[in-house]
């Protein structure tokens, strides 16, 4: 599709004007703008143009939604119009963050360590759920799986897994890559003390208990001046490598301003690794994994004692928060309870989430159909496709949240099958695709369950959707008449 130059014009003069533009980048559907004032926009006037699928601020930054492909030619025309073009996804979140509270700063931070792993987490997830499809006694036959009746594929089962497990145990390494990016320091510092903190040769917390004993087995430790520490492998762990990695990064950066150019290469970077692997084992490991383990523990007596209220709370703010993007700090915890305890509560939800806003935008997409509104229908129709395969932006700030009643229904459906999810202890073996796909990652026992709560979410908002709507038109019948 070509984009009309005009329409791009029309774009800039709806967010205020190329002097309101602050930075500017896209990412596959989306401008990502970070404007001066972002009371200057104009979204009535912005939402009419024809190129514009929808927007919305988020994070301090004003998105309008494109369309993939298309973005790309437009932000091609945007840039030659504002000359702010041209800056990176950083830079503009970069401008954006100068607006932050340190609440939000933190929350940021977050995501900006975790977004971008999660394609090979979401990977990994995938692939555990294909391997689950393979292995699992009577799920296509009585008493048989996959393998067991075709035996010739057994060995590219375990394939599958040793490559799908292989994210989750070496977590520390994707995160301390991620972290000291986003710190500041050197990001291959960073693999090296994941892997550090991943080495085979130390103890698995997983193999720490002796079935036969029944009791705890042994673990080495190193003698340090008389202090004995634990030899404990940090396999799937979140807090221990990430307060690491931020201490790795203050510690390097400290030593790059006091040391000579001529013995940096030498001095910098084995320093640093030095001390901060010392103190990882010796401080930071333990305490961050005693704090991981009180979070840990915190979610599962909740979900164990209290399970309809947990899920239904988390079912009803998820998608608010997700508005705030305060929904960046339970990617951390998803993958903490998956290292700790080998599966999440917490995950499933938000899978039914985006499905909800997914049906709730189908809905608006009859809405549209019989009020003959063409651009907003082919909206509705691509978002709620969207909604479904786990990216939900826009669906809710195109469609949902304009509209607000889709939202409501979206949100009300996932409280309600958060609280049945949670009433019945369903947790997900691993983080997958947040959508329909998302049931493969549910964990083995789950899955009939999972599928039901998946039925409510797909039928439930979309004919809340059109309830709603019915009482909107008599509520603004009544407001007329008066």
């Amino acid at each position: 599709m070509a984009v009309n130059r005009d329409d791009v014009k029309a774009i800039i003069d709806a967010v205020g004007g190329k002097e309101n533009v602050n930075a500017a980048t896209h990412c596959v559907t989306r401008l990502r703008l970070a404007l001066e004032d972002e009371s200057k926009v104009d979204k009535e006037k912005l939402d009419s143009i024809d190129l514009v699928k929808g927007s919305f601020a988020a994070n301090n930054q004003f998105q309008v939604v494109i369309g993939q492909g298309t973005v790309n030619e437009a932000f091609k025309i945007f840039e030659e119009e504002t000359g702010k073009g041209g800056g990176s996804k950083d830079e503009v979140k970069a401008a954006a963050a100068q607006k932050m509270n340190p609440i939000q700063r933190f929350i940021k931070m977050l995501g900006d360590i975790f977004i971008p792993i999660l394609p090979a987490i979401v990977t990994a997830g995938l692939l555990l759920g294909i391997n689950n499809l393979l292995t699992v006694q009577g799920l296509f036959w009585d008493n048989d799986s996959v393998i067991t009746r075709f035996p010739g594929i057994e060995g590219i089962a375990s394939m599958i897994n040793f490559i799908a497990v292989a994210p989750f145990i070496f977590l520390p390494v994707l995160i301390g890559w991620s972290a000291m990016k986003v710190f500041g320091g050197n990001p291959l510092l960073g693999i090296a003390l994941g892997v550090a903190l991943c080495h085979p040769d130390l103890a698995s917390q997983y193999g720490l208990f002796d079935a036969e004993a029944g009791e705890l087995a042994d673990i080495p430790t190193w003698n340090f001046f008389g202090l004995q520490i634990e030899q404990l492998n940090y396999q799937g762990q979140v807090l221990p490598v990430l307060v690491a990695a931020w201490l790795l990064a203050k510690v390097e950066n400290f030593l790059d301003k006091r040391i000579h150019d001529m013995f940096k290469l030498l001095l910098v970077a084995p320093i640093s690794l030095l001390v901060v692997g010392i103190l990882t084992f010796t401080l930071i490991g333990p305490v961050t994994l005693f704090l991981s383990g009180i979070i840990s523990d915190s979610i599962v007596w909740l979900f164990e004692s209290a399970g309809i209220l947990g899920g239904a709370v988390y079912g009803l703010f998820y998608a608010p928060l997700v508005i705030t993007g305060l929904h960046h700090m339970f990617l951390a915890m998803d993958l903490q309870l998956i290292g700790t305890t080998g599966a999440t509560y917490l995950w499933p939800i938000l899978a039914i989430s985006n499905i909800a806003q997914g049906s709730a935008a189908f809905g608006a997409w009859v809405i549209y159909r019989q009020q003959k509104k063409k651009k907003e229908e082919g909206l509705a129709m691509t978002s709620g496709i969207s909604g479904w395969l786990g990216v939900t932006e826009p669906a809710m700030f195109g469609v949902n949240l304009p509209l607000k009643y889709p939202f409501l229904a979206a949100i009300i459906t996932t409280a309600f099958v958060g609280g049945l999810f949670g009433m019945n202890g369903l947790t997900a073996a691993s983080v997958g695709v947040g959508g329909v796909p998302g049931v493969i990652s549910i964990t083995e026992g789950f899955w009939l369950l999972f599928t039901i709560g998946m039925g409510i979410a797909i039928v439930v908002p979309f004919l809340l959707t059109l309830l709603f709507s019915r009482f909107a038109k008599e509520k603004t019948k009544d407001m007329v008449k008066d």
